[in-house]
């Protein structure tokens, strides 16, 4: 259900399109691509006996996206979020041992508001949701435990890009998503729940066609 809650956004922003190509000046093209490296920042809360109990946490790690932008006008864009499934380690800190790890995909799409008044230097915000599916799911403690399939969440954004021509530019963002998991145990006893709500900072090239 939640998984056809995002296809349903990405259609409706798809289903816009059309309409807005209107809004575009004749030379200038509205999709735009950046390519990011995103430092995952794990805020790790915690609750249950297994996860707060044995001090569960995820790693944080850097891990490499890429954004495909469509504006609808200068100033209003939407932003789909892309990476490849990230290997994300899970480990008990109480004891500095590697309970296992799990596979994560979290796409996201958000609406931006992109301020233009500035030059090259165009700051924006943008709001939207997060989806993130796991997999290898059952590789925590040799199988002992396991992780739900699927989070879904809301995301915050604020950012900048300097455009050093119409095309390039550099770009530096700052995200943050709401995201968790439940850990239940082979025999499908609560283990708890690990709260991720990943700040996501990044640096990366932007191209705009």
């Amino acid at each position: 259900m939640r998984l056809k809650s995002l296809v349903v956004a990405m259609a409706t922003v798809a289903s816009l399109a059309p309409i807005a190509a209107h809004a575009q000046s004749a030379e200038e093209n509205p999709w735009m691509v950046r390519v990011r490296a995103v430092d995952l920042l794990w805020q790790n809360g915690q609750s249950g006996a297994v996860v707060q109990g044995a001090d569960v946490k995820a790693a944080n790690k850097v891990i490499p996206e890429l954004d495909v932008s469509y504006f609808f006008t200068k100033n209003i864009a939407a932003e789909l979020v892309l990476t490849y499934p990230q290997t994300i380690d899970i480990n008990y800190t109480s004891s500095q041992t590697k309970l296992g790890s799990i596979k994560a995909l979290p796409p996201s799409l958000l609406l931006q508001y992109h301020f233009t008044n500035f030059g090259a230097f165009k700051p924006y915000i943008g709001a939207g949701v997060n989806y993130t599916i796991f997999t290898s799911r059952n590789n925590l403690g040799n199988g002992a435990y396991s992780v739900d399939n699927s989070s879904f969440g809301a995301v915050g954004q604020i950012g900048m890009d300097y455009m050093f021509d119409k095309n390039w530019g550099l770009n530096l963002d700052l995200k943050y998503a709401t995201m968790s998991t439940n850990v239940t145990t082979a025999a499908g006893a609560d283990g708890g729940k690990l709260t991720l709500n990943p700040w996501m900072p990044a640096v990366g090239v932007t191209y705009k066609f």
